[in-house]
């Protein structure tokens, strides 16, 4: 590529919200991260963008997410909240680098971040390693109309509760966007949560990292769409072994370990089924890009109960539910 043409894709990609992202009303849900937390090419780590009345929400921020999302011209400065279903380092590693980046873009006011109990802690944690950066850019960029208010560019945390003898709770509500906050099964990591979404009788539901758990079921009760996370045990066992047999016997038994507390695409399939969800999505495919990753293999089983509407995702998959309307509809960005 050109000098010329690197610069004016460049200054694109820097000249604000894409006009394509246009839409009419209701939920537009961009899969911006799809891998789990090994490398993958192609795919960054676990990250939800839910466009909703103009405004942006998150569910995860892994690591590689912020900088598809500045690629691909989402409106960062209209960033609300991130919701973090739970504090694994796969799902929460950009969370400073977003929010410093919508903050620079034009952030007006603190990020929300909502979840469970830690949630408190790491946005602490983010908002004291930044502070240093935040002011060196106050410093050197806040001039003439351009503001850089440092209580705007701080996380905002928002612990969420849900009672002992309860699946869920409310988390948030923005006008008419609702969020409900869903018990998964992830231990030892506890709590963890999942998240459905509620705006203008369009739904979608996000599993976050979990192993079959059929309350989110309960709760995802007749969504549009469900995002389930899926690793496929036949491929973490042949990766087990690999490692193994290089010598690796720590990393072997770690892959070994995470067998206990994940779904299969199978068992994901069972619980959309369950909740008579319209469509599923895999996402937090931890052996996709791997060498061991085989589709077929993977998808292996998962008609077996029934019909059922479902994909894998990649990243940059999109999914509009307009208001007034059905219809469901994907695309690629």
């Amino acid at each position: 590529m050109d000098r010329r043409r690197a610069l004016v894709l460049l200054a694109a990609a820097m000249a604000g919200p894409a006009a394509a992202q246009a839409q009419a009303d209701g939920l537009r849900v961009i899969l911006v991260g799809t891998s789990g937390p090994l490398v993958a090419r192609d795919r960054a780590k676990p990250c939800i963008a839910i466009l909703a009345g103009g405004r942006l929400y998150l569910v995860d921020i892994g690591p590689e997410a912020t900088e598809n999302m500045m690629l691909w011209r989402l409106p960062l400065p209209n960033a609300r909240a991130v919701f973090l279903t739970h504090l694994h380092s796969d799902h929460i590693g950009d969370l400073g680098e977003f929010n410093m980046q919508s903050w620079v873009q034009g952030r007006s006011e603190p990020l929300a971040v909502v979840g469970p109990p830690g949630v408190d802690k790491a946005a602490r944690g983010f908002n004291l390693a930044y502070e240093n950066d935040h002011e060196f850019r106050r410093a050197h960029h806040e001039h003439g109309p351009h503001k850089f208010d440092i209580a705007a560019g701080l996380l905002s945390p928002k612990v969420v509760m849900i009672p002992a003898r309860a699946d869920s709770a409310p988390a948030w509500r923005d006008g008419d966007l609702i969020v409900t906050a869903i018990r998964m099964a992830h231990e030892p990591v506890t709590p963890a949560y999942g998240y459905r979404i509620d705006y203008r009788g369009r739904s979608v539901s996000i599993s976050g990292d979990t192993r079959k758990h059929l309350p989110f079921a309960k709760a995802s009760r007749g969504v549009d769409v469900m995002l389930h996370e899926a690793q496929h045990d036949g491929m973490t066992r042949q990766l087990s072994q690999a490692l193994a047999g290089a010598g690796n016997a720590r990393m072997s038994a770690l892959m070994a370990d995470t067998l206990t507390y994940h779904a299969t695409p199978v068992e994901a399939a069972e619980v959309a089924r369950a909740a008579g969800a319209k469509r599923l999505v895999l996402y937090h495919l931890t052996q996709a890009g791997l060498p061991m990753f085989n589709g077929g293999a993977f998808i292996r089983g998962m008609d077996a109960g029934g019909p059922l509407d479902w994909r894998l995702a990649k990243d940059g998959m999109t999914v509009d539910l307009p208001t007034g309307s059905d219809e469901i509809r994907f695309g690629q960005l």
